[in-house]
């Protein structure tokens, strides 16, 4: 008797492309969470109040794939580096972080925050 192959359905769905501005990382005992996040300025001009649009994509993995991820990561950044320079933080960033801090030197330190523990 011949094998018969068997055929395989398989359907993609691409997701949506998004532009990450920040991303935040939690974890529990069993899961690491990466929060990527996209923060847009709205300008609505019936209302005179800013107001923008934070859109989030969450990503959850085990801790044996977030630790494949960064290695993945930090050799695509060597091997980014190696063809087009090292990365720098850009210039206007410098800038604006300069000026924030001068602007916060006398404000309330809200760096301390911490993250809140599911686990008591």
């Amino acid at each position: 008797m011949a094998e018969q192959e068997q055929k395989i359905n398989i359907q993609i769905r691409d997701g949506k492309v998004f532009f990450a501005h920040e991303m935040s990382a939690n974890f529990t005992p069993t899961q690491i969470s990466l929060d990527f996040k996209s923060i847009t300025p709205r300008t609505d001009p019936r209302d005179k109040k800013p107001s923008f649009l934070l859109e989030h994509n969450l990503v959850l993995l085990d801790p044996f794939h977030a630790k494949m991820i960064l290695d993945v990561l930090s050799n695509t950044i060597k091997k980014y580096e190696e063809e087009f320079g090292k990365i720098k933080k850009p210039s206007a960033l410098e800038k604006a972080e300069k000026k924030h801090k001068a602007v916060a030197k006398d404000a309330v330190d809200t760096t301390a925050v911490e993250s809140p523990n599911y686990f008591g």
